[in-house]
């Protein structure tokens, strides 16, 4: 099945696309090359997924391979059949190994037939998408106001098309995240100030623009769109950034203190094709710090290889290492006033943050952003064992300060157990997590631990999780699906209202059963709380005599908190 990859009207392209000019559109990010005997001057005239069941139509065509093992001895088969059928190259997944086999290298050698691999990071459907835009990309002459700009170096594009058409820059992918801006030192308008800071435009403008159409209108039209200056909102020019059918972003300038300059809109047409290329090798070929996190998110999930992240951090596959989990405070500084950050903002200042001062620590961290939070992966700890663990805890006490100084007092820092290799981290992923969750309990004044300092509370949770799991298993809500005092006491305080019963409960448990420590937690006269002991236990049937009765009880309480504290 061909794609009908090559320009139509309206692309000012021209056939005969070669290999090495499609490779160095694309970048490195979405194709590696593997072997091409023939050299890279072949002319790639399309993309065909392969289709055992219509052989002979892969001539001059990019062979997608989708499906088949490059270890397996169909992949040999593919080789041989491409290179009878004069394919361009074959393109193959990375299969399991995530390696080129050495068989397959040596049957494209002898066929004669390129062989490149798709990139792990990189989806089929992703891939074809790009090629489909490549190919036409690659067709193209080189331009040359592009000449000046480095392949993908969206800032320079946008600082240079800023100069041309005297406004600011930005250049945004298809979701309005912002992808470069210009460094434009003029005033700017509130509008741009938040999108760049947030770097995406903001959801209430997107909504806005959605519902007026007007991304139906910008993505359907090859021209510039003008939107007129409105209120403290200044001029502004779009432009579609497209190839081969294939949207890649758009382009927008604003008015930056003075008009834009008579000819920014014809300036705008020719930076919108001159930017398609620069799109596209920023879409296929991701940084080395977005590959790196790639490969330490898969090791810590326990699906990743060690080589790989040592191969791009350095750090050694054995020695210690170890994971730290950060969550900053519920509400960071300054962020109550106009156009507050967005969650992927704070995100971005937390990791930038938490990098910044490991770097004065004489380790090699990899900051990972999470839900709420981030993952610190830290290598190169010390020989000594001990002395790993003093510097895990010296940089945990050093980051939750740091952390709480910009995002608020509730910093909690949980730290991951000291392990010696790279394969064991997802051990220690899952003891900093633990560590951090008993740091988030209620009461717990701590805001940086180990899992030794907090064990106890560690394995509590561990032992509700059991419990609440059978409860959920068995029926009715944890404390109320046997007969049990506590079961009868919620349903007392549900009767007569104000719950008092279960709190007196809880409070006196948690004393050890001292009345004045009790009375004062309660704010009660002890002779109160002397009768609502034994009202409790009448109501209740509780022997407070007995460790049993009083194990079950606490038990119980803890689940009925932490089910009221979903429900919130």
């Amino acid at each position: 099945m061909a794609l009908n990859v090559m320009a139509g009207p309206g692309d000012d392209a021209v056939s005969g696309p070669t290999l090495e000019r499609l490779l160095s559109v694309m970048g490195a990010g979405a194709l590696e090359l593997c072997v091409a005997p023939g050299g890279l001057a072949a002319v790639v005239e399309g993309v065909t997924v392969l289709d055992p069941l219509e052989p002979g139509r892969s001539r001059g065509q990019l062979l997608l391979a989708v499906g088949v093992d490059p270890q397996s001895a169909a992949a040999l088969d593919v080789v041989h059949e491409a290179a009878r059928e004069g394919a361009a190259a074959v393109v193959f997944g990375q299969g399991r190994s995530g390696r080129p086999p050495d068989a397959l290298r040596t049957a494209a050698e002898a066929a004669g037939t390129a062989l490149l691999f798709r990139t792990a990071w990189l989806g089929w459907t992703e891939l074809v998408g790009a090629l489909r835009a490549g190919l036409v990309l690659a067709g193209v002459p080189a331009d040359p106001a592009a000449s000046a700009v480095s392949p993908g170096d969206l800032n320079g594009l946008a600082d240079a098309v800023a100069v041309l058409v005297g406004g600011a820059v930005t250049i945004e992918d298809p979701e309005s995240r912002v992808l470069a801006y210009s460094s434009t030192k003029e005033d700017v308008d509130e509008l741009r100030r938040l999108t760049i800071l947030g770097r995406r435009v903001p959801e209430w403008r997107i909504a806005a623009m959605r519902e007026a159409g007007f991304f139906r209108t910008l993505w359907g039209s090859g021209d510039v769109i003008h939107r007129p200056a409105h209120g403290d909102n200044p001029e502004r020019l779009v432009v579609a950034v497209r190839a081969g059918g294939e949207v890649l972003g758009s382009i927008w300038v604003a008015a930056a203190g003075s008009d834009l300059r008579s000819h920014a809109s014809d300036t705008l047409r020719s930076a919108a094709r001159v930017a398609a290329g620069h799109l596209l090798h920023h879409r296929s070929h991701r940084t080395d710090a977005r590959l790196t996190e790639d490969a330490a998110r898969a090791l810590l999930d326990g699906r990743g290889s060690a080589a790989v992240l040592t191969e791009r951090t350095g750090i050694p596959a054995h020695g210690h290492c170890a994971v730290l989990a950060v969550r900053p405070g519920a509400s960071p500084k300054g962020e109550s006033r106009k156009g507050d950050l967005g969650a992927g903002e704070t995100a971005g200042r937390l990791c930038a943050l938490l990098a910044v001062c490991c770097g004065a620590y004489d380790v090699t961290p990899v900051v990972l952003p999470v839900d709420r939070g981030a993952l610190i992966l830290l290598g190169g700890l010390h020989k000594d064992p001990r002395r790993a663990e003093e510097q895990v805890s010296q940089l945990g006490t050093s980051l939750v300060r740091q952390v709480a100084g910009t995002f608020g007092p509730d910093a909690r820092i949980g730290l991951g157990t000291v392990v010696d290799a790279l394969t064991r981290l997802p051990e220690s992923r899952r003891s900093a997590d633990l560590v951090l969750r008993a740091l988030l309990s209620p009461g717990e004044q701590r805001a940086v631990a180990s899992a030794t300092e907090v064990a106890e509370t560690v394995a509590l949770n561990e032992m509700l999780d059991t419990l609440a799991g059978a409860a959920q298993a068995t029926g009715p809500g944890p404390g109320t699906a046997l007969d049990t005092p506590v079961a009868r006491l919620v349903a007392y305080d549900a009767g007569h209202g104000g719950g008092t019963m279960v709190e007196t409960l809880r409070a006196y448990l948690d004393h050890f059963g001292h009345v004045p420590d009790t009375a004062r937690a309660l704010g009660v006269h002890a002779n109160s709380l002397r009768h609502r002991i034994s009202r409790l236990t009448e109501v209740s049937g509780l022997d407070l005599r007995s460790p049993d009765a009083r194990l079950l009880a606490q038990l119980q309480l803890r689940l009925l908190e932490r089910a009221a504290g979903r429900e919130q």
